[in-house]
């Protein structure tokens, strides 16, 4: 009986995805979760509902003024020590870790069964995709529990972005399971930085009521109700934009996915990774390979 009710009940939420206007209906609720009506009173159902931890908010429960500036909360600094050990890989967001492992060729493992093409989620980029030809990957989800800022691996230097429009399918485990393609159809930005072992892409995965993705260097990556491709090349930008390991490089305004993409044999995961568990921003998940260590 459990099992029908929970078949019938994924059915229909995939059902409703398909239906609903998922533009309309997320910039609505973006615009709701940007407002101060009742705010507050919504913020302390949502803590209560999803048992958030308010001991590591660096500002209490009662100092916001809309959802989205408690959703995008900054936490304590000793929330999340960065694991310091030589040639640490850091793990970019808290969520759960849905995927991860070696690229098959050109294919990224989606769910069980279902996998699709490194092109298709970087935009059809032929040149940029055979950089990551079996290499290493790893998908984060994003829960509405979880701390929605995301930070960086490695330290690196922005090279290039790529705003992709597209569909806003939920991004939770029912989906992927269900929904071919699904990362590659989602409205995403493309960020690339060069690294002191070589490319690495953070590709920030939108989602059903995702209010927007920011960037500590741009803002709001959007780009308004024309939803047309936006590339920005930042390679000879003046200064550079440097980030160091741990800083923080964007948010989600509501949850969604990260996937960071590395080139072979640059970066090895940790051998203690298991799917489905949860992970926290900074802690060490992978090493880079000593012998692709750049001279400084």
């Amino acid at each position: 009986m459990l099992t029908s009710w929970k078949r019938l009940r994924d059915f229909l939420f995939l059902s409703f995805q398909y239906l609903v206007p998922q533009q309309l209906l997320s910039r609505g609720i973006g615009f709701i979760a940007d407002s101060k009506l009742f705010a507050k009173p919504f913020i302390r159902w949502f803590v209560q509902r999803y048992s958030v931890d308010m001991e590591e908010s660096l500002k209490t429960l009662d100092s916001f003024s809309t959802f989205n500036d408690f959703f995008t909360r900054a936490l304590k600094p000793s929330a999340r020590p960065f694991d310091n050990g030589h040639g640490a890989v850091l793990c970019p967001a808290d969520g759960s870790l849905s995927q991860f492992g070696n690229i098959d060729q050109t294919r990224l493992v989606q769910a069980k069964g279902r996998s699709y093409e490194v092109s298709s989620l970087l935009g059809g980029d032929a040149g940029l995709s055979a950089s990551f030809k079996s290499g290493v990957f790893a998908t984060i989800y994003l829960s509405p529990k979880d701390y929605h800022r995301v930070h960086m691996p490695l330290a690196g230097r922005l090279i290039r972005t790529a705003y992709i429009p597209g569909n806003l399918f939920s991004v939770n485990q029912v989906t992927a399971n269900a929904v071919q393609n699904l990362y590659a159809r989602n409205e995403r930005l493309i960020c690339l930085f060069e690294t002191e072992v070589g490319l690495m892409a953070i590709v920030l995965v939108g989602a059903m009521v995702v209010a927007g993705i920011d960037t500590v260097w741009s803002g709001r990556s959007r780009s308004s109700w024309r939803r047309k491709l936006v590339v920005k090349d930042y390679s000879c930008h003046q200064p550079d934009i440097f980030l160091k390991a741990g800083a923080e490089m964007g948010r989600f305004r509501l949850g969604s996915t990260v996937i960071l993409l590395f080139p072979p044999g640059l970066v090895e995961l940790d051998n203690q990774l298991m799917l489905d568990k949860d992970v926290r921003m900074g802690q060490a998940f992978g090493r880079t390979l000593k012998d692709h260590l750049r001279e400084s």
